[in-house]
């Protein structure tokens, strides 16, 4: 067992959904509001005061979105906890923060949000039409002139499978390598929306938003498809394109094979 909880403990597992927009980010920082301290701050309420830690699937970044974020929670094992308890207690307590918690299971033997998940999945959202956004404003990316998916999906491909993705990580990402596996990279197009689909085992830091960033320059006829292999094989930052806005990144799901989430009942 990987990273089991320690002894005392009683480990248990939530799915969250966020508006990333007021936080700065999931982890605690030492200025600005994070999802982190406001989920443990909550969980304390479970606990007569007593700390509670946290550890998160994926680390999103300020002004990432989250519909299906997992996390565990180390409890007391003394603390009276059932599904619906942790789901309602916490999500009142999050009150009025845009924080909300889905679902709440005990968490398998050995079980980690973070190093048991098997698959990460990411949705990035573009409007592309002439208008500014209203009603989406703050979750998507506005881009006014036509985008040619199709020219975008040929220069996805060339992202699929394992690479050196050197040039999509951020400067100061902290993984020991670049090395990664892409499952997916779909893009398709829905009115005016233009959805990024991406799944991999794990993502480095901005990787989904560098992506997306150099993808842009080829629905712009700014690149060609193939310019994104030659940036990717460059295995330098500054080959690839920019990195796109926070607003329109969404964490969709993280999948796991033993699945804490699936006998949940009501």
């Amino acid at each position: 067992m990987f990273d089991a909880a320690p002894p005392g403990i009683s480990r248990w597992a939530i799915r969250i959904e966020f508006d990333g927009r007021p936080f700065v980010g999931w982890q605690r920082q030492k200025s600005g509001l994070s999802v982190q301290q406001l989920i443990e701050e909550a969980a304390q309420h479970l606990t007569q005061g007593r700390k509670v830690s946290s550890v998160t699937a994926g680390r999103t970044d300020s002004g990432v979105h989250a519909a299906g974020l997992v996390a565990h929670l180390d409890f007391p094992e003394d603390a009276p906890l059932s599904r619906k308890a942790v789901r309602d207690a916490l999500g009142y307590h999050l009150k009025p923060h845009p924080i909300s918690i889905l679902e709440a299971a005990p968490a398998p033997d050995g079980w980690n949000a973070r190093f048991s998940a098997t698959w990460r999945r990411y949705r990035y959202t573009i409007l592309n039409r002439p208008a500014r956004p209203a009603m989406q404003e703050g979750f998507v990316w506005h881009i006014r002139a036509p985008l040619d998916i199709e020219a975008m999906q040929a220069g996805a491909n060339h992202l699929l499978g394992s690479h050196d993705f050197t040039s999509f990580r951020a400067v100061a990402c902290q993984a020991r390598d670049a090395l990664r596996t892409l499952d997916e990279l779909t893009i398709t197009r829905s009115g005016e929306a233009v959805y990024i689909d991406t799944q991999a085992r794990s993502f480095l830091h901005h990787q989904v938003r560098n992506m997306v960033g150099t993808l842009a320059l080829v629905g712009h006829h700014q690149w060609s498809p193939e310019r994104v292999k030659t940036a990717l094989e460059a295995r330098n930052r500054c080959k690839a394109g920019p990195t796109a806005p926070p607003d329109g990144l969404c964490l969709m799901d993280v999948g796991y094979p033993d699945n804490p989430f699936a006998t949940q009942t009501r």
